[in-house]
């Protein structure tokens, strides 16, 4: 398997084939099966937000942030559904991390799942680019085996959405089945998709499918009992690329620059330095989105 192949294939904004997308998708399950729950990570790091089917701007991240192996990143998860080249994302994330898997981290997020992934464009890309939904089918199983949460020097919690009134522990973490949770359902669901809010205390359900959101007593506790510094993660769209929450102990970063084609946000990735000291970097949309593909129009995935 000629990696380096695979990925300057998908620089020159071509997918894949079939099977070259079928074996990368197994090469990775291998790898990823490996890993635990919460990964173990090294100060300095580069952690990232959303991207959401953005390739270009995916690439643009790189431009900015610094190459793998030079840099080392974790990805906050989100990395398909509502831009135009989920598939190309995908398979250059997966490709980075079967060349480089000690220093690129992907976890899930909320967008990693069957039923979002189906509604929300992915399904729909895999079919047009394809012909078929096998490569869909290959993606949903390596969604299966992504990592829920990364921490960073013992001190730094990355995940996707944010907590659950489930987990009182980083421990308890440990002994989700994520290959056979349900989704939607559960502490695993909470990871994904729960918010925080800053006139909150506790808890309460949002209208956001019915999840949790956590208030400043809640981040408090759970950073206090497990040792922690700082909550990191995305899920939620940042117009200025990152907002900090209760005191600076949770921060929301947002790696998705004018989101859908439309939304004029800025975009940023933070940076962790060996003292764990945090600065952001932000970049511009990329240049390289031709009026050709905004010229398809407007995808109808926005919520």
């Amino acid at each position: 398997m000629d990696i380096d192949k695979y990925m300057e294939i998908l620089r020159n904004i071509r997918c894949l084939s079939e099977r070259d997308s079928h074996m990368v998708c197994e090469l990775a399950k291998e790898i990823l099966a490996e890993e635990p729950n919460i990964v173990q990570v090294k100060a300095p790091v580069t952690i990232c937000g959303d991207i959401r089917g953005q390739f270009f701007d995916l690439l643009e991240l790189f431009i900015n942030g610094g190459q793998i192996p030079e840099k080392t990143y974790v990805f906050n998860g989100d990395y398909v559904n509502r831009g135009h080249q989920s598939v190309e994302t995908f398979q250059y994330l997966l490709c980075l991390k079967i060349k480089y898997p000690k220093h690129i981290t992907l976890l899930r997020g909320n967008h990693e799942q069957r039923a979002l992934s189906e509604m929300n464009g992915l399904y729909e890309e895999v079919k047009r680019k394809y012909g078929n939904i096998y490569p869909w089918q290959y993606f949903c199983e390596v969604f299966d085996y992504l990592p829920l949460c990364a921490l960073v020097n013992q001190k730094v919690f990355c995940v996707h959405g944010g907590l659950s009134p489930q987990i009182k522990q980083i421990d308890q973490i440990r002994m989700i089945d994520r290959r056979n949770a349900k989704e939607g359902e559960g502490p695993m669901s909470d990871l994904l998709w729960s918010d925080p809010e800053q006139d909150l205390d506790g808890w309460t359900q949002n209208g956001r499918r019915g999840v949790h959101q956590f208030g400043k007593k809640i981040v408090d506790q759970f950073n206090h009992i497990n040792d922690l510094t700082l909550i990191a993660r995305a899920h939620q769209l940042q117009m200025d690329g990152y907002k900090y929450y209760f005191d600076k102990q949770l921060v929301t970063v947002w790696s998705a620059p004018n989101y859908c084609y439309r939304c004029g946000n800025k975009a940023c990735m933070m940076n962790l330095d060996e003292n764990l000291e945090q600065s952001f970097i932000f970049f511009e949309e990329s240049q390289e989105l031709t009026q050709n593909f905004m010229d398809r129009g407007m995808l109808p995935y926005f919520l």
